[in-house]
């Protein structure tokens, strides 16, 4: 087949037009480069956040009545090219992707929740919210239950030893099967320990709680750790694969799981023993449970909770830790992505409306769906009307400025205020302090901070002090950084730097230097010669001269931004000098 990814689109020996097939994948990958190739031109001079570029261009992919199995494949293969080539092709390719399958994921959840609440599966729920957080990972629930059905063989293996009769080992999968003898079940939960925990050495990561990827189900499975919650529903759908019915609870502080000691319990607290799944499945009593967290709580906190409820748990988390973000674009972007899920899964919740809104209007995009959010505010509590008033008349007025968008600076180094810059854009440097490596993609004749940002960095302890070139750099840990000239020198081994934000200023890496693209070269137009001439003063003897003299690239380009205005520089992510 043409196009192996599609081959599971299509049933073996199936009678297909292959013609008409082929003519619409070929029209469809057409139609997809030239919207992904117009969004360079047409979002240059939008914040760095692109929600808005995805959510005009989503509109368009839509509009195009394409089968989305073509779209998504074009923008695979724009993805799949050549590795330094085709950079900005590639950035907003990406960009689009993520939005697509994270617009075809919520439409998977909302289904999910349609579901009555006895059908829902947590790990499902699990594996959604690992999939939004992660569209352009290769998860799936095919492959993490299989991943759970070697650990189920696992210990069943070692069950058999214990007890070759226990009727755990006669489960199949898909079978819907209850151990009612305590006994049998303990022995369940105890070989589950060992295995678990002893053999396959998964354990509560301690050491980096809040970082996100302690959520997501697959990377629990990959890492073997996570925190209580994740590992709860592993362990509960491991123990229900083997016959023992565990329940969620929402405990405070400490997600944990019941299992019921008598054969009809009539719910009262003690008649559970509470599992910790994050402190390797110790069993506590209802009093242990509070001192796990170091104070008393009432009867409510050890009822079970419904999968609805694990989610929101579970996206609560993850919002928690985008709130305690840096502000960066990483922070930014789970944010969002929690936000969404809550919102999906509790669509009128006030303080997250509120939240959501404020977030896109701070991060300048998406302004039409936040005059939406904050009519659904307004409509849920009428209270809110100052906060809800005041953002209204924001982003009205922003909606109206971008109606009438402000031509870029052209910055060219030949004028006389322009003669002290030694570096040009494109340029691979190295800090002499900090010893970090980077890329040039944008500059200011002198530093354009804040006097507050001057003090904080301690400027004038450089030897020239605000009163020369600053850089606009990307450094290779993915911030964004604002570097005096005298703190930079060229890198004396040019390497490409691993940094997302590259293809929205440059079109390929070039053995030595990258090569800006349309948009950076028509806000900086004499930089790439500059770029080229140093170049081959620095590196002639290390290597030939190339066929790019011009410093022109064959694909089409993608947006930057000049980050001139001091609100941009100082929101960017660790900035030094």
């Amino acid at each position: 087949m043409r196009w192996p990814r599609l081959q599971k689109h299509y049933r073996l020996n199936e009678c297909c037009n292959w013609l008409k097939e082929y003519r619409t994948r070929h029209t469809v990958g057409l139609q997809i480069r030239r919207t992904v190739v117009s969004i360079s031109q047409r979002f240059f001079t939008e914040v760095p956040c692109v929600g808005q570029v995805l959510g005009d261009s989503f509109a368009e992919i839509e509009s195009l009545g394409a089968p989305e199995h073509f779209c998504e494949d074009e923008l695979l293969s724009i993805l799949n090219s050549k590795r330094r080539k085709s950079l900005t092709l590639k950035y907003y390719a990406k960009k689009i992707l993520y939005f697509l399958r994270q617009q075809n994921i919520l439409r998977s959840l909302k289904v999910f929740l349609e579901q009555p609440a006895e059908q829902q599966s947590a790990l499902e729920g699990a594996v959604l919210v690992d999939q939004y957080c992660n569209p352009l990972a290769d998860v799936s629930l095919d492959g993490i239950s299989s991943q759970l059905e070697e650990i189920t063989d696992k210990i069943k293996k070692m069950l058999r030893i214990k007890n070759p009769s226990h009727p755990s080992l006669r489960v199949t999968q898909g079978d819907c099967f209850a151990v009612e003898d305590f006994d049998l079940q303990r022995q369940v939960v105890v070989t589950l320990n060992a295995v678990l925990y002893e053999q396959l050495q998964y354990k509560g990561n301690e050491c980096d709680y809040y970082n996100p990827l302690n959520s997501y189900i697959q990377q629990v499975l990959l890492r073997r750790t996570g925190i209580p919650i994740s590992l709860s529903v592993l362990y509960m759908t491991l123990a229900r694969k083997l016959g023992v019915q565990l329940e969620p609870v929402n405990f405070p502080n400490h997600f944990l799981l019941r299992w019921c000691q008598q054969q009809r319990g009539n719910g009262d607290i003690y008649d559970f023993v509470y599992i910790d799944a994050f402190g390797k499945g110790k069993q506590l009593t209802a009093k242990e449970c509070e001192y796990l967290i170091g104070h008393q709580v009432t009867a409510d906190y050890y009822n079970a909770i419904s999968t609805t409820e694990v989610l929101l748990r579970m996206v609560g988390n993850l919002l928690n830790i985008g709130k305690r973000g840096e502000g960066n674009e990483k922070s930014y972007q789970l944010l969002r992505d929690s936000l969404d899920l809550y919102l999906t899964i509790n669509p009128d919740n006030v303080q997250y409306l509120l939240l959501q809104a404020r977030l896109y209007f701070h991060l300048g995009i998406w302004p039409e769906k936040v005059l939406d959010i904050l009519q659904h505010i307004q409509a849920l509590d009428p209270s809110q009307h100052g906060a809800v008033g005041y953002l209204v008349q924001h982003t009205l007025e922003h909606i109206q400025h971008k109606k009438h968008p402000v031509e870029p600076e052209v910055k060219r180094r030949s004028t006389p205020e322009h003669l002290e810059l030694q570096y040009s854009v494109g340029l691979i440097m190295k800090h002499k302090r900090s010893g970090y490596n980077c890329a040039i993609y944008g500059w200011d004749p002198k530093c354009t901070m804040s006097q507050e940002w001057i003090t904080t960095m301690r400027v004038h302890q450089l030897s020239s002090g605000a009163n020369q070139p600053f850089y606009n750099v990307l450094v290779e840990d993915g911030t964004c950084r604002y570097a005096a000239q005298e703190n930079l020198e060229p890198h004396s081994a040019p390497l490409e730097i691993a940094h997302p934000e590259v293809g929205r200023y440059f079109s390929e890496f070039h053995d030595s230097h990258y090569v800006a693209n349309e948009e950076l070269q028509t806000r900086y137009p004499e930089d790439m010669s500059e770029t080229l001439g140093t170049i081959r003063d620095l590196y002639h003897r290390l290597m030939p001269s190339s066929g790019h003299a011009s410093g022109q690239q064959e694909s089409p380009n993608g947006p930057s931004q000049d980050q001139k205005s001091q609100d941009s520089q100082e929101n960017q992510d660790a900035m030094s000098i």
